[in-house]
């Protein structure tokens, strides 16, 4: 039985030749990452089609092509993530290079496995290298998964039928478990076991709920935790997923319908979790990032890191994420604008004439609603101008039935198989409310400068606890300092609690509403 996965093509001699290719590769620019990756994709693709190479002489080349990569792959990934200050030009550069380079060299070791999967007597002669084959096979695949994510694109179906037969093989040569060094460049050693288990776990873990910051953090924090999965024939306590090795399907948690079989495996989170809930629980008691966390955490806020290993947390745990309210199938339209100024000023002009068409406002977007809850919407989204659509999003959204404008945040991002954007919209209030804030020691002053800080009221009431939520303009320092507030010509104090969330351009604060200011 064979591969099959990865088509062969004409010889091309040039890359056959194994001085040409050094040649090649010392010629490579020094300082651009980008033309590294592409050329390298483009040599992989030449090699993954050159018949009649002898393995060990493929398997060279392609180390020698990846290991010239490397280090511009981690350039341009550092680079990716400062995407939110790159031009939309920019940003698709980067991902094209590093998605292409990941798909080309998945095939290219893909290919190695392929032939050794026929050729028994190959895979006697380059026993040494078999491990690190598969090994740096399913790392590629990973990577596939994880550029795919970062566009909320789904996971081509060939992805996991390569993650199912690499791992398959593997299985059959016995080196699952074997302790080996898969990049010489790197500290610690792994295995095949737990290459496959990292893609499992990053494939169960819906980071299309996370922006690309926690996006990255939750990749890295699924790789460090991968020698405390579980993997084995039936699901158990810690093994709550499953994954048919047969079948270009995903992985998923398993249900009271599981049937077991030859080529199905369950794994989970095993002892990872625990460890998970400890981080989180260290992050918010002293607020930081605890120093055993090491890389994972570096070049990000202690915030972000938290919000995306809870999100871990909630995926990984043994019963799956419990729905708030319950979801209704709908086919409406919803009106939609981005920003906190643009919610703002739409706010402000309808309390001042009720009359007001938005219509036609610069902004305003048609959106199909295909179900909807108490907590939010599912919509399907068309083409929209600018490269706003992200997690984080601040919308105001206006219902068919409402004339008032609402507020919510994009929470996720799927695209089909048909490039169409699915979105979920977390409603925060149905109705928002342009307030003004005053500073107390401001208003005492006399200080007109500061007494005039637009904000908007997602209450109508105070909770249990007396407190209201608003969303304010980001980093305008209003939500560290006690408040007077102005709504509808009355005035109440409020007493700063807790930052909900803080975004690129609104924080989202809690207030205790303490007193009535005359």
């Amino acid at each position: 039985m064979a591969l099959n996965l990865f088509g062969g093509g004409k010889p091309d001699n040039p890359m056959a030749d194994i001085g040409h290719v050094k040649k090649l590769v010392a010629a490579l620019p020094a300082n651009d990452f980008v033309k590294v990756l592409t050329d390298v994709a483009v040599w992989l693709d030449m090699v993954n089609r050159a018949d009649g190479l002898p393995l060990s002489r493929r398997f060279e080349i392609i180390d020698l092509l990846d290991g010239a990569a490397r280090q511009p792959y981690r350039k341009l990934n550092a680079e990716y993530q400062s995407a939110q200050r790159l031009q939309k030009f920019q940003e698709n550069t980067l991902w094209s290079a590093a998605a292409e380079f990941a798909k080309q060299l998945g095939a290219a070791y893909g290919r190695c496995v392929e032939e050794l999967w026929s050729d028994a007597a190959a895979a006697n002669t380059i026993r040494k290298e078999l491990p690190v084959m598969v090994a740096r096979a399913l790392r590629a695949s990973m990577r596939q998964m994880k550029w795919a994510q970062l566009r909320y694109s789904p996971i081509d179906a060939s992805v996991w039928s390569v993650i199912g037969r690499l791992y398959f093989f593997a299985e059959s040569k016995g080196i699952c478990t074997e302790v080996i060094r898969i990049y010489p460049d790197e500290l610690d050693d792994g295995t095949v076991q737990e290459e496959f288990l990292k893609a499992m776990m990053l494939g169960i873990s819906s980071n299309s709920g996370l922006d690309p910051a926690q996006q990255e953090i939750a990749e890295r924090a699924v790789a460090h935790f991968s020698a405390m999965y579980a993997l084995q024939q039936e699901p158990a306590l810690g093994c709550n997923f499953c994954f048919d090795l047969s079948r270009p399907e995903p992985p998923a948690r398993v249900t009271k319908d599981y049937v077991p079989g030859k080529t199905m495996r369950c794994f989970g989170a095993g002892a990872a979790l625990a460890a998970l809930a400890a981080w989180t629980r260290s992050i918010q008691q002293h607020d930081r990032v605890p120093a055993e966390v090491g890389e994972i955490g570096a070049g990000f806020d202690s915030d972000l890191v938290l919000s995306a290993l809870q999100h871990l947390a909630l995926q990984w745990a043994e019963e799956p994420p419990a729905r708030q309210s319950e979801r209704r199938r709908i086919a409406t339209r919803l009106t939609v604008l981005h920003g906190f100024a643009e919610l703002l000023r739409a706010t402000e002009a309808m309390m001042d004439s009720a009359s007001l068409d938005f219509e036609h406002a610069a902004g305003i977007e048609r959106w199909i609603v295909e179900n909807v809850s108490e907590r939010g919407f599912g919509a399907i989204i068309p083409p929209v101008q600018g490269d706003w659509i992200k997690i984080g999003a601040l919308l105001g959204v206006q219902t068919e039935a409402s004339t008032a404008w609402g507020a919510g945040i994009l929470r996720r991002i799927v695209r089909d198989e048909s490039r169409q954007r699915r979105v979920g919209i977390q409603l925060l209030a149905k109705t928002a409310i342009p307030v003004k804030l005053l500073r107390i020691g401001a208003v005492a002053a006399g200080d007109a400068a500061q007494a005039g800080e637009s904000a908007l009221l997602l209450s109508t009431k105070p909770d249990k606890n007396g407190e209201v939520a608003l969303l304010v303009r980001a980093h305008s320092g209003v939500r560290d300092h006690p408040l007077e507030m102005n709504v509808r010509g009355k005035r109440y104090h409020l007493t700063p609690r807790t930052l909900i969330e803080g975004r690129e351009d609104f924080d989202w604060v809690r207030f205790k509403v303490s007193a009535l200011a005359g």
